[in-house]
Formats: structure tokens, C-alpha cells, sequence
């Protein structure tokens, strides 16, 4: 087995899920390369230090130009705020190492064409961290939709919730709330929550056509947590925008952070000629799924217990019955990338596929300013 030594930029929540799964992936899988927690990076030196010895990291910088030149660093992980991923990335492309990329992609789509550009010139394997696909039940409806037990797809429908930023009293902007700040974020629910159903959506139903949206800002100022001043909101607070598939199908997207009593409710339903199925986040391991091939005396919607060895992942976990859940996503995608780089096959999505998404995202946003149904350019060479 190979060694692969990771440099991980970030140590805020993404940090934590990404550590957690490189330092997991080789106990339940066999796989051509064992990652090695070389090095993370922060620009804080207490908090580096502190996450190193945390998560077993053998050293830490605080200078991420530094981790570059490090010549023991195989593979760079981003986990650092939206605004830095395009400078890091095409830095790390230049220096010839492996990138993964926390999502999305970019600040925007032809921020992101750029990084697309710069890791196919160097050659060097990337990937970007949209785990939900890694999600057995997710997997497992893709496999469906590909054998054709959907049939015609006619509708696609999604929609993730929170309510955590409901309070005016919440600041804008710093390590833990860039989130709500427009110059660090690019965007709010859009880039942050719409970006996974969209990214999911890609992946189970194709390409988007064109689309039309709406955005609302509910809080229009916030304070600032590094500068103290009151300055206005930019980011979109909610997000709604109906869609159109290249394969005729049609859709509904919905994201909010003011849908009080939700932490975090991602769901997708796919209605076909033959069949639909169902997914929800707060019970993740169950697909639901209807037939309506099956006999008129039993036809009704089956509750899929994913846990069995003949589905997606599950035969590197435990015995059926016993289910897995979010952080094992991630170490999904950590096999699926190191398994890819053993065989060639780049695992998904690619910088390229995560450009798709980032297409969409900016869409939405022009859509939401002109008021207009916006066509949705493709990223992905047919």
C-alpha cells in the first residue's frame, strides 16, 4: 500500500469531517493508497497546533505557500472558506500536487473555469467535496434511475431548510459566521445549501437547461464581527427557483435559513413513469421507493432499509440492520478518490463536474436579479 500525504488547509468544522475520514478510510476499506495526516494548516498558530495534535497531523503551518512548497505533501485538501479556494487551488495546481476542494467549487463560475483550467493543464487528480452522493440510499437511487426502473423522468423536486440565522442580533463575517458575509461567501443559501441539491440533482437526473428563481434578503444589515460597524447584508437569505432538464423533466428547488424548527432538512423526490423514489437527510439510510409495476393489491411506497452488503458501501461496514451516518460520507469519498487514483478513473465530481453546479448557482443569482428565465451553460465535455 502507498503512502499519500495529505495537507489540509482549515480548521473549522469541514477541517474536522475531512481529518476524520482520512484518518478512518483504511480500517474498513482496502485500497491502493493509505493517507497520512502530514500536515494542516491555519492561520491561527494556537488553533493549528491544537488541531494537529487532535487529529493526529504529524505538523502544522500557518502559511498555506508554505505547505505548497513542502515537498513530503502529496495531496492538497481545502477546507478554508469560499474566497480562498480559487488562489489555493491554482497555486497547488502549479506546484503538481492532487487537489480536493471543499464546495463549492468557486466564488463563481468563471472563478471556477479558471481552477478547471489550471488542474487539467497540470494533469493532477481533483475532486470536490459534495458528499451527499456518498450517501448509501443517494447511491443507491442513482443506481435505479441508470438501470431504467424509473422509466421518463417528469419531475425532480428538492429543498434544504435551516433556522439558524433567523435572529437580528446574529453578526456577520469572521471565522465562524463567514457564511452570512458576501465578500467571503459569494453567496448565501444559494452557494452554501442549494449548491448540494443542485450537485445531487446533476448527478441523478443530468443537466439543467434553464431556470428561473427569486431571492430574499430578510435581514438587510448586520453587524460586522472584524469591523463593529452595522454593514448590509449581501447574501440571499432564501432561495426558490423553478427548473427545466436537458431530458424534458421538470423541477422545483427550495433553500432557506428562516424555516424555524429546521436544522438541517434535505430532501429530493423523482417521480418517473414507472416508478418514484424519496430521500430525506433526517433518516438517511432509507430510501423510499414506488413501483407502480407491482400488484394493485400490495402497490404502495417501500421503505428501503439501506444497510445490506449488496448495497452501496454498506459491505465495508457492519453486520445489516446496523446503519451508518453523515461523517461516513465523507470517508466514502475518500475511497472512491483513492481508489480512483489507483485505477484511473477519476472519482466524481471532478473540478469540471463541480462547474456545472457553479453554472446553476449563477443562474439562480442572474435570475433573481433580471426576473428572468436564464439558460444554464454546460461545463461537462459530452
Amino acid at each position: 500500500m502507498k503512502q499519500l500525504n495529505i495537507g489540509l488547509i482549515g480548521c473549522g468544522f469541514m477541517g474536522r469531517t475531512h481529518a476524520n475520514a482520512f484518518g478512518k478510510v483504511h480500517h474498513f476499506f482496502d485500497l491502493p493508497y493509505r493517507p497520512v495526516l502530514k500536515a494542516v494548516c491555519a492561520r491561527n498558530q494556537d488553533a493549528a497546533r491544537a488541531f494537529a495534535a487532535k487529529w493526529d497531523f504529524e505538523s502544522f503551518e500557518t502559511d498555506w505557500r508554505k505547505l505548497l512548497q513542502r515537498e513530503d505533501i502529496d495531496a492538497i485538501d481545502i477546507a478554508s472558506p469560499n474566497d480562498t479556494h480559487a488562489e489555493i487551488a491554482l497555486a497547488a495546481a502549479k506546484a503538481g500536487k492532487m487537489i480536493l476542494c471543499e464546495k463549492p467549487l468557486a466564488m463563481n463560475g468563471p472563478e471556477g473555469k479558471t481552477m478547471v483550467a489550471a488542474v487539467e493543464k497540470a494533469k493532477v487528480p481533483n475532486m470536490v467535496w459534495y458528499n451527499y452522493r456518498r450517501v448509501p440510499a443517494v447511491t443507491l437511487a442513482k443506481q435505479l434511475i441508470d438501470e431504467g426502473r424509473l422509466g421518463r423522468i417528469f419531475h425532480y423536486r428538492a429543498k434544504f431548510l435551516q433556522d439558524w440565522t433567523i435572529s437580528p442580533e446574529l453578526p456577520q463575517g469572521g471565522a465562524g459566521l463567514w457564511r452570512l458575509d458576501l465578500k467571503v461567501a459569494g453567496s448565501g443559501v444559494t452557494g452554501d445549501l442549494l449548491a448540494h441539491c443542485i450537485d445531487t440533482a446533476l448527478w441523478l437526473n443530468g443537466g439543467i437547461d434553464r431556470l428561473t428563481a427569486m431571492t430574499e434578503t430578510f435581514i438587510k444589515e448586520r453587524k460586522h464581527n472584524l469591523t463593529g460597524k452595522v454593514e448590509r447584508v449581501g447574501i440571499d437569505d432564501a432561495c426558490a427557483f423553478l427548473a427545466r432538464f436537458r431530458n424534458g423533466s421538470l423541477a422545483t428547488f427550495e433553500s432557506t435559513r428562516y424555516a424555524r424548527g429546521h436544522k438541517a432538512l434535505y430532501t429530493f423526490e423523482i417521480n418517473g413513469e414507472h416508478a418514484s423514489i424519496a430521500w430525506d437527510l433526517h433518516d438517511l439510510h432509507r430510501l423510499q421507493y414506488f413501483d407502480h409495476r407491482d400488484e394493485g393489491r400490495v402497490r404502495g411506497w417501500r421503505s428501503l432499509h439501506v444497510t445490506d452488503s449488496d448495497q452501496p458501501y454498506m459491505k465495508h461496514w457492519w453486520v445489516p440492520g446496523l446503519q451508518i451516518g453523515y461523517e461516513h460520507t465523507f470517508i466514502h469519498q475518500v475511497a472512491d478518490f483513492l481508489e480512483g487514483l489507483g485505477n484511473g478513473r477519476p472519482a466524481s465530481p471532478t473540478f469540471r463536474e463541480a462547474l456545472d453546479t457553479q453554472y446553476v448557482c449563477d443562474a439562480v443569482l442572474k435570475s433573481a436579479r433580471t426576473q428572468k428565465w436564464e439558460k444554464v451553460p454546460g461545463a461537462v465535455k459530452k
